[in-house]
């Protein structure tokens, strides 16, 4: 009897702390070998199934991505409020480690000016590419090509690549939207260092940001069949007091006949982006 009851215990403990089992499991697993035999495949479409893209720090549900001051508290902006729901925020307990970034105080005070002028100033809205590591986690998926000393990452959003290096060429030639990735391994590890990333891309819809001079370094580890432990340990000394980090898991993605679609959104935001060039314009 007392056998079984301490049995019991044991269970409920194991339901109660699924993380714990779950990290056992992730620490044993050995991943099937990739081209080459030496590194584990990494081959896949994988997806991000969180609020991240929203706001990567922990935050409670929000009626609009945009807010004004209202008579009882904020609400929906002018240019949101007709959205409704459809621009709400979902509440999250975040991918920052301790839940918030660490701003110098000038650069919070940019992001607290983003978040409120959000529908003009985030690139998502024109469609921009999403740069790194927000592509990793915008809400549709993404495709790794691995080879035996070739890595390629592909992403349903706006068409968005890229090209990885395995042998390091030296500093990028020129910043750009989703920087210079060089690849490396530790262990079953993937590591990509990311450098040479304009100052133009932002993490969320919350307007958190960064300069020229961030570097992000990925770890990308396999844990189950199905799973992969991301992380990005972002480094800022322009924006940020200290390095930070996020973390997330990814999934596979497992329906007959998945593959990634055209989402090349560019074409969608032209009426947003130049119609009032037209010869007689729309009303705006």
């Amino acid at each position: 009897m007392r056998q079984g009851i301490i049995a019991g215990m044991a269970l409920a403990l194991l339901v109660c702390v699924p993380g714990t089992a779950l990290a056992e499991e992730g620490d044993a697993y050995v991943a099937p070998r990739g081209p080459g035999g030496v590194h584990p495949d990494l081959n896949g479409i994988w997806q991000a199934l969180n609020e991240a893209n929203y706001d990567i720090e922990l935050h409670m549900a929000r009626a609009s991505v945009q807010l004004r001051d209202g008579p009882h508290g904020p609400v929906p902006s002018l240019e949101t409020y007709k959205l409704g729901a459809v621009v709400s925020v979902p509440p999250s307990m975040g991918v920052v480690e301790g839940g918030k970034i660490p701003y110098k105080p000038e650069a919070l005070a940019k992001k607290q000016e983003n978040q409120a002028d959000w529908i003009n100033l985030d690139p998502e809205v024109k469609c921009y590419l999403p740069g790194v590591p927000r592509a990793n986690y915008m809400p549709q998926p993404f495709q790794i090509f691995q080879g035996e000393s070739t890595l390629f990452f592909a992403y349903q959003y706006a068409g968005a690549v890229r090209d990885i290096f395995t042998e390091d060429p030296g500093p990028a030639p020129i910043d750009t939207w989703m920087g210079q990735s060089v690849a490396s391994w530790d262990g079953d590890t993937l590591v990509i260092e990311v450098t040479g990333l304009n100052d133009q891309t932002w993490f969320d819809r919350a307007g958190n940001h960064h300069s020229s001079q961030m570097k992000v370094t990925e770890r990308y580890t396999p844990t189950s069949p199905d799973h992969l432990h991301y992380e990005a340990t972002i480094e800022d000394a322009e924006t940020f007091t200290r390095p930070w980090k996020i973390s997330m898991p990814l999934y596979r993605r497992k329906e007959a006949n998945m593959a990634l679609m055209d989402f090349r959104c560019v074409e969608f935001v032209e009426e947003l982006l130049y119609g009032e060039w037209r010869r007689n314009p729309l009303q705006r």
